[in-house]
């Protein structure tokens, strides 16, 4: 059995956080043949921490808690990101003596600001530390210098990486380093598949969009392209919180909504989504970068939505454009714009992606991902065990 120590800087519950509770809640049904016992614990107090406990999952907090909005390591000026990551390299001090007193056998990072603690608590742990990477090592989110710093620190302090998506892991630039792709699947096996409502007519459509509302995420442009629209929805849902200090941007789409006369219904954040998307006709995604995976697009795709989504990123890896759904170029309105025209009035067609679509879906079930980590995890442990036996024997 494997004890796997997973860290995490925030317990907001934003998208990497959600994927990290599904994957440890599958990791404790996978075979005894590669057995891993997971515990969580976050530098900071937030929604998560209750949310991972009611899984079953063994959860705590770091006594020396900080605020991790706070502390940033791509914020303006260099200043700024030396103190961040000074205040980083002090938790993980304190993050090592935890990890010690846990017996973890390895060190999960479940983020960038997390590897830099887990660099310095795994170190005096003496475990090995995988990074689980959920964002896409590139100059688009973290500018080319950094990007450049945060892949080299990556590869120099870790035995080995998880990677979201095939686009997630290129962004590495890996080479020779050892590493899986793990979709952020979801769970098949414990909770059924919905009953959606039968597709409306196009006066009648109902169109939801479910992410975090933040700019990258694009809802701006959602509704930009919707009011280029030939034929408006009936309701449109903005299904998403605003965490990280990004309340402002809610404030902006909500005038933005105004301005535009659409009849966008601003839900905040929703645990779980289902019972929208259940009801949706057509579920949109609309990152105006690349998109490191999109969980909510494969949610979408099992709940029984047609589906738009942009490309490049995790989302091509998901969607066959014409197939499981509709593919757009990220950022570009007049795509997204005929998009929306081209399922809006056609029903035949959303039938057909939608039905396609739930098929697809199940080619991303948590269980074969908590598989491939499992197994994984083990091999990277019993190579650092077998190598500190060659060398106690030498």
């Amino acid at each position: 059995m494997i004890n796997a120590l997973f860290v995490a800087h925030t317990a907001a519950p934003s998208g990497a956080e959600l994927a990290t509770s599904r994957l440890l809640s599958a990791l404790r049904a996978v075979p005894t043949d590669s057995a891993v016992e997971p515990s969580m614990i976050y530098t900071e107090d937030g929604p998560m921490v209750d949310t991972m406990r009611s899984r079953g999952i063994p959860t705590s907090v770091l006594a020396n808690t900080f605020d991790s909005r706070s502390v940033t390591i791509n914020g303006s000026g260099w200043l700024r990101r030396l103190t961040g990551t000074a205040a980083l390299i002090r938790v993980g001090w304190d993050l090592g003596a935890t990890v010690r007193e846990r017996g973890a056998d390895v060190l999960v990072a479940g983020s960038t600001k997390a590897l830099i603690m887990c660099a310095i608590a795994a170190k005096r742990a003496r475990v090995p530390l995988i990074w689980h990477v959920h964002d896409r090592i590139s100059a688009e989110y973290f500018g080319t210098a950094l990007a450049f710093a945060i892949r080299t620190l990556g590869k120099m302090v870790t035995d080995g990486y998880i990677a979201n998506s095939r686009s997630t892991e290129d962004s590495l630039r890996p080479r020779r380093q050892r590493g899986v792709v793990a979709y952020p699947g979801l769970d098949f096996q414990q909770t059924a598949d919905t009953e959606h409502a039968p597709q409306r007519p196009a006066a009648e459509s109902v169109i939801a969009v479910v992410g975090r509302l933040t700019q990258w995420k694009g809802q701006d442009v959602f509704l930009r392209a919707l009011a280029r629209t030939q034929v408006r929805p009936l309701r449109i849902y903005l299904v998403g919180g605003t965490f990280f200090g990004e309340e402002a941007f809610r404030t902006e789409l909500e005038d933005l909504a105004s301005e535009l006369q659409l009849p966008v219904t601003f839900t905040g954040h929703i645990d779980d989504p289902t019972d929208i998307l259940s009801m949706a006709d057509i579920l949109v995604h609309c990152s105006v970068i690349a998109e490191p995976f999109g969980q909510v697009v494969v949610e979408g795709l099992r709940a029984g939505c047609a589906v738009i989504a942009t490309r490049p990123g995790g989302p091509a890896e998901t969607i066959e454009s014409g197939v499981h759904g509709l593919l757009v170029d990220a950022g570009d309105i007049d795509q997204l714009t005929d998009a929306l025209d081209r399922l809006i009035a056609d029903r035949d067609l959303r039938i057909r992606l939608a039905d396609a679509g739930r098929s697809r879906a199940r080619r991303f079930d948590i269980a074969d991902s908590a598989h491939t980590v499992a197994s994984f995890l083990s091999d990277v442990v019993t190579r650092r065990r077998t190598t500190a036996v060659e060398k106690h024997s030498v």
